[in-house]
């Protein structure tokens, strides 16, 4: 590792034992980076040198337009507030808890160009929850948006690390400011960039949608420029004149490599909106006339019943991932679109997309080859390669990869040089991986393995259903059966003779012995706030159930 330019080693003190961590593949020219780099500079000082100033960077609400040259200005007189007023010392964390707008990014890169580390937070998160976070990420700054204060002040309460909170605006209502803008009013618009080192951690990326003790995982200044050099380079492929707008959140890794640094890379524009549900992104889509679409499935699903109402016309590439594409979401997007969904699996510990495939490679219903830069195999529990067409677990490596700040699990998801991503999968003769499952939803019954997933697609092509989850719930006979938990569209009826249409159709549709014993119509499904599917919220319902 190079010399860090952190004064404050707690990350790289954090980080787990170099034999613990995966084989990094870095021999490919876009991903030799210097000793010295700053991620912050490479995506806006060169963008701005290299005479992108004017353009448009982050349209927001309330006709927030900045350009490169105003993101840099703000991102520059952030990093003064932090390093003069607030005595942030390179390597020390900043929580950044807000939606997306163009204001949170300014704080995103005012950090990293002050040499500190980011530790972005979702919304819907609690005092409770953020307070775990910023103990084990030993956080005692935070910049939060005004209108989210409450649930950081529960959080001040229960972790004595957090010491100061700095409220800034982030709804772009004029006139509207917190401590950060009033500070930042009376700083020049210039700042010297810590030179970081490639390899100082610049992210502390916590996992979403699991259970127990949220994962911290590490990224390097180097990670975030890797992320911007291979999938958007070999499979998106955008363009400066591109204008990309979608809904994950920028505290997710999918929303910030989406949303910001992929765009940022090109000089490209992003529409940063805070709420986006499917009625609202088609609505934005035709308003912003955006070109490249980053969402999740169900969203794409959603926006076909908003077609009539608003004109998609300006789309020219959509993005998918966070949960698997479903084959007949993919179908029925390009029959009403023309557009094929650019598929792609990607992990918060592998920071994004590692496996994908361009438009005129895409196979429906298979989630793409590893993306240039990285390798993939499917495995048995001994790490031994398994042939094409038997299922097992994902192994992967390239130029990103898991290092868990502080935590055991390392040892789970790193083992012998590869990231164990927990999904199951299978490759077939031409290269291409298939999802099956994550792992934990792989359903045994009556001594058959069933993918869960599967029969969520055959249930997803019955015009009646509008979403679904599969999971195995217990039975005294089976040990296991199969369930489905659908939601239905709004002209269908929830009744006994729909119920048994549908496992008729997916015993026509797959294997009759994977059909849906039991199906439970209900209104919503229960997810994140990055549009994943609880199915673990479902099995847990499923065994109080059975016990009670």
């Amino acid at each position: 590792m190079s010399d860090s330019a952190h004064i404050d080693s707690f990350a790289r003190d954090n980080l787990p034992p170099k034999e613990a961590w995966p084989t990094f593949l870095l021999d490919r020219p876009e991903f030799r980076y210097p000793d010295r780099l700053n991620c912050a500079t490479e995506l806006l000082d060169r963008m701005v040198e290299g005479g992108h100033d004017d353009r448009l960077c982050f349209l927001g609400a309330n006709g927030q337009r900045w350009t490169y040259r105003d993101v840099l200005e703000k991102s520059n007189r952030i990093a003064r507030v932090l390093t003069e007023d607030l005595g942030l010392v390179p390597g020390n964390r900043v929580m950044i808890r807000g939606a997306n707008n163009p204001m949170f990014m300014a704080c995103w890169f005012g950090i990293a160009k002050a040499g500190g580390i980011v530790v972005a937070t979702m919304p819907l998160l609690r005092g409770r929850e953020l307070a775990v976070i910023a103990e084990k990420a030993q956080i005692a700054l935070a910049l939060c948006d005004e209108r989210l204060k409450e649930e950081m002040d529960l959080c001040q309460d229960e972790a004595a690390v957090l010491k100061r909170v700095v409220t800034y605006n982030g709804s772009g209502e004029k006139g509207a400011h917190g401590e950060l803008e009033d500070r930042m009013a009376s700083k020049p618009a210039t700042f010297d960039t810590v030179e970081t080192a490639a390899d100082d951690v610049v992210l502390i990326a916590f996992t979403s949608g699991t259970t127990g003790q949220p994962k911290g995982t590490m990224h390097f200044h180097r990670d975030v420029m890797a992320i911007c050099d291979a999938f958007p380079k070999s499979v998106l492929k955008p363009t400066a004149d591109d204008v990309f707008i979608g809904s994950p959140p920028l505290a997710f890794t999918f929303g910030l490599g989406g949303l910001a640094t992929f765009p940022m890379r090109v000089g490209a524009a992003s529409v940063l909106l805070e709420r986006l549900p499917p009625d609202e992104l088609a609505k934005a889509i035709d308003r912003h006339q955006a070109t490249i679409c980053v969402t999740a499935p169900t969203a794409y699903r959603a926006m076909l019943n908003a077609i009539e109402r608003y004109s998609l016309k300006s789309l020219r590439k959509c993005v998918s991932a966070g949960e698997t594409l479903p084959k007949p979401t993919f179908v029925a997007w390009r029959e009403a679109t023309g557009i094929k969904i650019i598929d792609g699996i990607g992990a918060t510990e592998m920071l994004h997309i590692f496996i994908s495939a361009p438009e005129d490679e895409i196979k429906p219903g298979a989630t793409g080859k590893p993306i240039p830069g990285y390798e993939a195999v499917v495995v048995d529990d001994a790490m031994n390669p398994l042939p094409p067409g038997e299922v097992g677990r994902l192994a992967v490596r390239g130029p990103t990869g898991c290092r868990y700040l502080a935590d055991p699990r390392q040892k789970d998801y790193v083992r012998d040089g590869w990231n164990l991503t927990g999904d199951a999968y299978l490759m077939d003769e031409e290269g291409y991986f298939h999802f099956q499952a994550r792992a934990d939803d792989m359903i045994v019954s009556a001594g058959y393995n069933i993918s869960g997933p599967e029969v969520e697609a055959a249930l997803m092509s019955h015009p009646s259903v509008a979403e679904c989850a599969v999971i195995g719930a217990p039975d005294a006979d089976r040990g296991t059966v199969v369930k489905a938990f659908v939601v239905l569209r709004e002209d269908a009826s929830g009744d006994p003779e729909t119920a048994k249409a549908l496992q008729e159709h997916v015993k026509r549709t797959i294997a009759p012995y994977k059909y849906p014993r039991a199906v439970e119509f209900v209104t919503a499904l229960p997810k994140t706030e990055t549009g994943k599917v609880q199915r673990f919220r479902l099995r847990r319902m499923e065994e109080e159930r059975t016990a009670q």
